[in-house]
């Protein structure tokens, strides 16, 4: 077991639970949704004889409480808190590699965007970026229904409300030190679920960008924005083994497959496809991006999703 530091790191309005393990270049792990450092523990353990693995608790979650009240967290906010991480983690130089899962896919992508010079890999796992959907207003209109939910029922009542997101199947229970749902619920769901990804900033950057997907989540409402935005970006989307929280379930299948992917750093000089605003949204479908699994073929995307 790789030896763990811990420290705590101020940031403006909030103080940080930090996690850190291995030696070697750094690899910063973004959490989401309701999870912490603890989602991320046994992948950490398999990533840390390759790189210095960085992890922690978002702001308001588990042991990074806020300074102040209980209050909508803004992914801008999280990206800063993210490059605060990196100033004093980071050895100048350095190649830095980040995987953000669900809302941290978004603060990766954020961060990357923001300071394009601090970061050289990017992959983010499943952001739930509704807005790049066809079909948005309903997306957005169905998590404010789960809002609703919570607000007139509680807890358990908003997250069967969500089940629908992963194919009428529980959210996945996944490890973590606190229970966050009702912070989830009440101030990040719906603002990283109506966050929109400046698609022109990250088409030029899109060579550092690799958007991943679970093999089975595949059809889920869970599964489409990252769909979508390997289409705008002219990605390939790659599917990572399990679903939306495969690297909790999976995390040796899924660390061979991320360090397989870390490994190849992209020029920071290459520039991507240019995105207008003419392009709009994107469909996930048969005109999709390809979909490459872990070391296997090339497979539709309109495959049928794993069981």
């Amino acid at each position: 077991m790789a030896a763990l530091e811990t420290e705590v790191v101020n940031v403006p309005g909030a103080r940080l639970h930090v996690e850190v393990r291995g030696s070697g270049p750094l690899l910063l792990l973004v959490p989401g949704g309701a999870s912490d450092a603890a989602v991320f523990e046994a992948l950490a353990e398999q990533l840390a004889a390759r790189y210095r693995v960085v992890s922690y608790d978002p702001r308001g979650i588990s042991r990074s409480p806020l300074d102040g009240p209980p209050v909508d967290q803004q992914v801008e906010v999280q990206a800063e808190d993210a490059l605060r991480l990196l100033d004093l983690h980071a050895v100048p130089g350095e190649p830095v590699r980040v995987l953000g899962s669900c809302a941290g896919a978004l603060v990766a992508l954020e961060l990357l965007r923001r300071h394009p010079d601090r970061v050289d890999v990017v992959v983010a796992h499943e952001p739930p970026t509704m807005r790049l959907l066809p079909d948005a207003d309903a997306q957005l209109a169905f998590f404010e229904e789960v809002h609703q939910a919570y607000l007139r029922d509680g807890a358990p009542a908003g997250m069967r409300r969500l089940a629908s997101a992963f194919g009428g199947r529980p959210v996945p229970d996944l490890p973590e030190v606190r229970d966050n749902t009702t912070f989830f619920l009440a101030h990040v769901m719906r603002p990283t679920t109506a966050f929109l990804p400046d698609l022109a900033a990250l088409a030029r950057l899109a060579s550092r960008i690799t958007p991943a997907g679970g093999e089975e989540s595949r059809g889920y409402l869970i599964h489409r924005p990252v769909a979508a935005l390997a289409a705008a970006l002219r990605r390939d989307l790659v599917l990572f083994p399990g679903g939306h929280s495969g690297y909790a379930k999976h995390p040796e299948a899924f660390a061979r497959q991320l360090s397989a992917l870390l490994e190849v750093l992209p020029d920071r000089e290459a520039a991507g496809p240019t995105v207008t605003e003419a392009d709009g949204p994107v469909a996930s479908g048969a005109d999709g991006p390809t979909v490459t699994e872990a070391g296997g073929p090339t497979v539709a995307e309109a495959a049928p999703c794993d069981s």
